[in-house]
């Protein structure tokens, strides 16, 4: 199975386009057009695209972006480090939920990525954004004490204050 993702490397925020099990030029070009149009409605506009040179991502996936004033950014050849954000998320996303589960399906799968960017993008802690997550929640009541709800069957643990 393949994922195609975006990470926004300000916030951190993960963006799951979809997965499949054949990627085509013209799949990835789809999946850039549905992405541009849920983030019209920002503020703050996207500046650059980074990617490898993966021959799907062709002229027509780029032309995507450059339509929305976005810079695309190759990277080097052989240089994983290029794009290290995108790389650190593989090795969480893996690490943390997808070696500890059996995919059934492509559509499991999407399931599966859907509740981790949710539980990554809103309750996960990041050190790079000084203990923060991605999109930030408000905390509505004072607390007594503290709760955990588990995330993926018990996978991941969201651990919350709780009022009594």
């Amino acid at each position: 199975m393949y994922v195609l993702f975006f990470i926004e490397l300000g916030t951190r925020r993960v963006h799951v386009a979809g997965c499949t099990q054949h990627p085509t030029s013209a799949w990835v070009t789809q999946q850039a057009r549905q992405l541009t149009w849920e983030l019209q409605e920002r503020t703050k506009p996207l500046q650059f695209l980074i990617h490898d040179r993966d021959t799907k991502f062709s002229s027509s996936f780029d032309a995507v972006f450059q339509s929305e004033r976005i810079e695309i950014i190759r990277t080097p050849f052989r240089a994983p480090n290029a794009n290290a954000y995108a790389e650190r998320w593989v090795r969480s996303v893996r690490q943390e939920c997808l070696d500890q589960l059996f995919i059934l399906n492509e559509a499991h799968l999407h399931q599966v990525l859907t509740e981790y960017v949710t539980f990554y993008n809103e309750r996960r802690p990041h050190q790079g954004l000084e203990q923060q997550t991605p999109l930030p929640y408000s905390v509505v009541a004072p607390a007594t004490s503290v709760r955990s709800h588990p995330i993926l069957g018990g996978i991941l643990h969201d651990y919350y204050e709780s009022a009594a």
